[in-house]
Parts: C-alpha cells; structure tokens; sequence
C-alpha cells in the first residue's frame, strides 16, 4: 500500500503506546479510523483528539481477547465503511518470572490477548479484505520476543513467537492463494510505552495471584528497561508505515538487537545449547 487516503485502518489497543501513534499517522494521512481498546477513558481520548483534527473516526470498546467483541468490532467496522484497507492486530500485554510459577490466570489473560486477538483479526477481517480485490495489508504486533527466549519471560515469549509464526504462515497462505493482501510483523525491542503497566486492564476473573521474588525482578527489569529506551512509539509507528509502504514483511526498530537473534539461529544450526539472549546487553537483564 502507497496511497493512504481515503482508504481504512482497523487498530487494536488504539488508546495508548504503538496504536494512539498508528492512528495519528493514519489521520495525518486522510485514513478513515476503526479504534479499539479495552481502556475506555484512553480510547475516548485518542477519538476526541483525531476528530478534533477532521478525521473520520469509529471508536469502539473491545476486549480482544473475546470472539464476540471482536466479531462485533469487524461488523461495525464493514457496516460504517463498507471495506477495511489496513489493519493493526496491535493489543498487547505482558507478565515475567520464572515459567513455572506463572499462573494459569497469567497464562490465559496473556495468550487471550496478545495470540487469540490476532486469530481474531486474522479470521474476522482477511476474508473481505481479499474479495474487496484492491490493494490491503494486515500488521501484526510482535516482540524481538517472538525472535528470541529470554529467561524470565516465558508467557510473553510465548505469545510473541505464536505472533511471529502465525504472521509468517499467513504471508505463506496469502501467497499461495494470490491474495492482493500485504502482511507486516514488527518486532520492537523496549520502546517506552504502557506495556509495563497493562496490568492496569487486567480483568478481575484473571487476576494476578501472589508475587513471586522472580516476577518482581522480570517487572522491575522491564520498567528499567522500557523507561530508558531511546526509540519512542511514534518513531516505531512511522518505521511501520514505511515498512506497509515497502511491502516489507519483518519490521525491525532496533537492528543492534540482530546480534542477539543472529546467536540464537546459529546455535539452532550448530544444534548448542542456548546461549544468554541478554549476553550482548546485560545491563537489562533481569536478576533475583
């Protein structure tokens, strides 16, 4: 996709971090916006500032991780619009600690929103893109987590390779199908946004049990580490546009962090042990 204008983007966990930046730059390019997000407030916020602007706006309230708010945001999304262009499976959340002391809560909250969403998105939105016929493309928010097994982070990781692969095979399928639909994954590394604090939408049935000496240390880890990063969500989201407008499958923000997956893949190829993910940056290294 090259010509933005006009043209319709559906963006999940649209009300802070990587997605309020994707629909400024959408807005600034003439895109009609379908914004969703758990967090009320937030995702008012963001409408009001978009319209406030003369953009063209659709906000909705939706847990992701749900098959009927998800289903119910594609129908308003096609029944105001009548077509989606470009689409932002972008929601995310995150918990750390050692993998055996994670909860099932843990699990269920973390895998519903940043996996299950994206099946969503994927099943719900891709089938109309390819019969409008014209030009459309999907984004995925991964992780370098989808890229590499950092300890103390075995939820997260999980969900972000699933991301990574499902994107990988859906470029595959969509291939093979000959569908005018382009596919993007972006993996960032730490960017300062809310992804520290999403257990500020936590759902109560979900709810974190007692902390763990391990999961204070991954979270105080992340803090450190997010808060310091020098690559701000709009510097990510512009990275991403260009990256639609190229076609460009891998999206990469921080290329330093290539040694580190380039380590990873030769001791798959060298069939060695895992070295440390962190060996080549240990100052953000979690440690108990």
């Amino acid at each position: 996709m090259k010509d933005f204008a006009g043209k319709v983007a559906v963006i999940t966990g649209a009300g802070s971090g990587f997605g309020r930046e994707f629909t400024r730059i959408g807005a600034g390019l003439g895109m009609k916006l379908v914004l969703a997000d758990i967090q009320a407030d937030a995702l008012d916020a963001v409408a009001a500032e978009l319209r406030g602007t003369g953009a063209e706006v659709l906000a909705l309230r939706t847990d992701v991780s749900k098959a009927a708010d998800m289903e119910a945001l594609a129908d308003a999304a096609f029944e105001k619009f009548g077509a989606v262009h470009l689409l932002f499976n972008n929601a995310g959340v995150g918990v750390g600690g050692f993998a055996w002391e994670n909860t099932v809560a843990d699990w269920e909250w973390v895998l519903g929103v940043n996996v299950w969403s994206v099946i969503h998105g994927i099943r719900l939105f891709v089938p109309k893109m390819m019969a409008q016929g014209d030009e459309c493309h999907v984004v995925n928010t991964a992780s370098v987590a989808g890229l590499l097994s950092a300890q103390m982070m075995a939820v997260y990781n999980v969900s972000k390779h699933a991301v990574v692969t499902l994107s990988e095979t859906l470029f595959q399928d969509l291939r093979v199908a000959g569908a005018n639909v382009g596919v993007t994954v972006l993996c960032p590394a730490f960017v300062p946004t809310g992804i520290a604090n999403s257990e500020r939408n936590r759902p109560a049935e979900l709810a974190a049990g007692e902390v763990t000496a391990s999961q204070r240390a991954a979270a105080a880890a992340t803090e450190k580490a997010v808060s310091s990063g020098r690559v701000t969500a709009a510097d990510v989201a512009a990275k991403v546009f260009e990256c639609v407008r190229e076609n460009r499958f891998y999206c990469l923000t921080h290329p330093k962090i290539l040694g580190s997956v380039a380590m990873r893949l030769e001791d798959i190829v060298e069939q060695r042990n895992p070295r440390d993910p962190f060996s080549l940056k240990p100052q953000v290294a979690p440690k108990v």
